[in-house]
């Protein structure tokens, strides 16, 4: 079975980067470093680009991934976007569970989330993406 998307929709094959698309490498670079330097995600880089401006994949036509065009256009992003996602969530279970003490569902779903933020952490931490002694400290208390 081949791995499709949501809306079942594969992406192309072809290394090539598309004829239709009418961006050289330079304009799309600069397009990711705009957004980039409006604080937009990744992600949201990869989405706006593709709705807006008709640019289906960076990689190809770059030949770089947005996150290697980021970095090299000097833009420091603190935390990666995966390990920030899961750090939003377990604060938003965590201020869940202090306003409702019994679910206990939503407590292992934390805790579930909390060893994935350190498992993500520690390969960040190996690979040097994050500093060594960066240390995740949950910043609401859950019961």
């Amino acid at each position: 079975m081949t791995r499709t998307g949501k809306s079942r929709s594969r992406r192309p094959l072809s290394k090539r980067p598309p004829t239709w698309c009418k961006y050289g490498p330079e304009e799309v670079e600069a397009f990711v470093i705009k957004l980039a330097k409006e604080e937009n995600a990744p992600s949201k880089i990869g989405v706006i680009l593709r709705d807006q401006y008709g640019i289906p994949l960076v990689k190809p036509i770059v030949g770089k991934s947005i996150k290697e065009i980021i970095m090299d256009g000097g833009i420091e992003v603190p935390v990666p976007e995966d390990l920030n996602n899961l750090l939003q969530k377990a604060s938003r279970i965590s201020r869940h569970l202090n306003r409702n003490r019994s679910d206990v569902l939503n407590r292992r779903s934390l805790q579930l989330i909390v060893s994935r933020i350190r498992r993500l952490a520690k390969y960040y931490r190996r690979t040097g993406t994050l500093p060594k002694d960066w240390k995740y400290t949950p910043q609401v208390e859950a019961i």
